[in-house]
């Protein structure tokens, strides 16, 4: 619950709104009363709204007086922890209070109208009473819709309290995430150089230079939880070309993508583990090796997809995936896009696998 000043919490009560809520309860209630003394020794209408006048006035003598002692009442409880007997206490006392001036200020009102007027006990302890009773009532609503707004105010606090800790949660699942991924993308590909190196040390060292140039431009950005399709498809292009040097003719590549879609916004090292999956299941294990083509192209409703396409052996189930590299793929594509974005793996014919990945227009802003 927020803490304010005594000058706020009293100005939370007594303010236009409530003395406008006061003046038309008092209308009402001077109506009512009226309409129940209309007819009994009416001296017509004329007098009838003279009454109402006069009883509306007097009303909202009553009213007002209770509506200042409740103010005083917040504004001597802002800002103090008192227990709920004592608070209570206090604000059971300016109800009763803020009654019993209203009556006495009636009793003055009515005797400038007519001297001749005189208090009666009786009078006075039912007055007192019956306004000390509305009164409770109203000030009681008062706190309950307090409460009740506070409530609200402090569950959407709680709820954007919760949307800042979920975004949290996201970036350190993106960061696990790549944690799992950069050893998994990395060791591949030093693997591949070790191999060389032992069955063509001239061609390892060459393919060793190629491979700390390209480590020189991935890692600045694999730390990072976004990239672009321009970023990805240069980190691809330099993966392949070192590959291309141990396997030859054995594999060839082709990258293309319009220009339009090159800003748009991925997670970091998608396209490259797509790749190495690719390479790995589809292309290593035949010894013609194979092609790998890689697409991206507008999708319906101003999204886009980016495929990887092999022509390798396939995938022994073709909506399936192995490995950590594609589950981790999806994984981070859900935490950055929901279902928005989507991996999906389909078999093509004769032979070879086609990833497809699915980015909602989001990507593109």
């Amino acid at each position: 619950m927020e803490d304010i000043r005594p000058l706020q919490a009293f100005r939370r009560v007594c303010n236009l709104r409530m003395l406008a809520g006061v003046y038309y309860f008092c209308l009402l209630y001077a109506i009512s009363r009226e309409l129940t003394w209309f007819g009994e020794g009416s001296g017509g209408l004329r007098d009838a709204l003279f009454d109402l006048v006069r009883f509306s006035r007097q009303c909202l003598l009553t009213g007002v007086s209770l509506l200042l002692a409740v103010a005083l009442a917040e504004a001597l409880l802002a800002g103090r922890r008192w227990k709920l007997p004592a608070a209570l206490s206090v604000q059971a006392l300016a109800v009763g209070l803020g009654a019993a001036l209203g009556t006495f200020l009636r009793y003055v009102v009515a005797t400038m109208d007519d001297p001749s007027n005189e208090i009666k006990l009786g009078w006075i302890v039912s007055t007192v009473a019956l306004w000390s009773l509305l009164g409770g009532m109203a000030y009681a609503l008062l706190r309950v819709s307090r409460a009740q707004r506070e409530g609200r105010d402090e569950l959407a606090r709680l709820f954007r309290e919760r949307e800042a800790l979920k975004t949290q949660q996201t970036e350190a699942q993106l960061s696990a995430l790549n944690a799992q991924i950069e050893p998994h993308f990395l060791f591949n590909t030093l693997a591949n150089v070790k191999r060389l190196y032992e069955t063509q040390p001239e061609r390892g060292r060459d393919m060793l230079v190629a491979l700390i140039a390209y480590l020189r431009a991935a890692l600045p950005g694999m730390r990072r939880h976004e990239s672009t399709l321009a970023d990805e498809l240069e980190l691809v292009r330099h993966y392949l070309a070192i590959l291309q040097m141990r396997m030859g003719e054995r594999l060839s590549f082709d990258i293309a993508a319009p220009p339009e879609l090159l800003e748009a916004r991925l997670p970091t090292l998608v396209l490259p583990t797509l790749v190495e999956n690719a390479i790995k299941h589809g292309l290593s294990p035949l010894p013609e090796g194979g092609r790998i083509e890689i697409r991206a192209g507008h999708a319906a409703g101003g999204g886009l997809t980016v495929e990887v396409a092999d022509n390798g052996q396939g995938f022994g189930r073709a909506s399936g995936g192995t490995g950590v590299g594609l589950a981790n793929t999806r994984a981070r594509l859900a935490a950055r896009f929901g279902d928005a974005a989507a991996l999906e793996l389909e078999a093509t014919q004769p032979h070879g696998v086609v990833a497809r990945v699915r980015l909602p227009a989001e990507a593109l802003t």
